[in-house]
């Protein structure tokens, strides 16, 4: 898709404040800091239009960016950040329990995990639960970047290892710096929002 027109619609905290649309929405998930800013940036081809943050655990809303009146990216606060409180950390996931259970528009969801390493507990969690409600996935290996292209074959068959992925379950390795993986996650998207 090209991408001229995007707007953060709402930062919402609650399912009233969900915007009114049927436009299809994507949500993107994964660890603080994992990257989810920098792929919706390298998406939406701004800079900063996301902002990423030095912060982890910072962003603590679902954030609605509108793109081209046609589809929202959904970023959902990052899981796993150990300085936030159990009260937030509990806040935070029912309401990302509720979003991505109860939402008729969301279409399927992004989880994005660090390519350097292997999944994390965490990761392996938010994929199974993903799996186990049905929902769309598309796994992002993020930062690819920092690791010369001869490991990333190493890299893709830990990742699929640890999360388990079948032959239907697709991976894609992506690098905000060289855009590697961009036109593979869009065909992706794009494909979601026909259902």
């Amino acid at each position: 898709m090209e991408v001229h027109n995007v707007d953060l619609t709402i930062s919402a905290v609650a399912e009233k404040q969900y915007p009114n649309t049927q436009f299809p929405e994507i949500a993107l998930v994964g660890r603080s800091n994992v990257g989810k800013s920098s792929l919706t940036n390298v998406l939406i081809n701004r800079n900063k239009f996301a902002r990423t943050s030095s912060q982890p655990g910072k962003t603590q809303t679902l954030n609605f960016y509108n793109i081209e009146d046609k589809l929202y990216f959904v970023d959902v606060p990052g899981y796993g950040y150990a300085k936030a409180s159990k009260a937030s950390r509990e806040k935070w996931g029912r309401m990302i329990e509720t979003y991505l259970t109860k939402r008729e528009q969301l279409k399927g969801v992004i989880t994005l995990v660090d390519g350097r390493h292997a999944p994390t507990d965490d990761d392996i969690s938010m994929h199974n639960w993903l799996k186990y409600y049905n929902i769309p996935i598309l796994t992002v290996a993020t930062k690819m970047d920092k690791i010369s292209g001869g490991k990333w074959n190493k890299q893709e068959s830990l990742i699929k290892k640890t999360l388990q992925l079948d032959a239907n379950e697709p991976l894609i390795m992506f690098s905000a710096l060289t855009k590697a993986g961009k036109n593979e996650i869009w065909r992706w998207i794009e494909g979601r929002m026909k259902r």
